[in-house]
């Protein structure tokens, strides 16, 4: 995927959210649904929205040193 569709992704996980609390306190208005039942529902949706960020995220080029030398990433479990 391009670095387009993960921009729009990041863009609209704010607006998807609040569409999906919005149809869920309907639900919940309407008496179908209680929102203590449907809630997890947004937990759902915000991980998948990061799934699919992940997915869609352009890769990372590898570090370069100003001696042209492959430099590797630095960092661990710090205790």
């Amino acid at each position: 995927m391009s670095s387009g569709s993960y921009l729009l992704l990041q863009a609209t996980r704010g607006p998807i959210l609040l569409i999906v609390l919005g149809v869920l306190l309907l639900i919940d208005y309407l008496g179908i649904y209680g929102f203590s039942r449907t809630w997890p529902l947004l937990i759902i949706v915000f991980g998948v929205m990061k799934l699919l960020e992940q997915v869609s995220k352009p890769p990372t080029p590898p570090a370069i040193d100003y001696h042209g030398d492959y430099v590797p990433p630095q960092g661990g479990n710090a205790i």
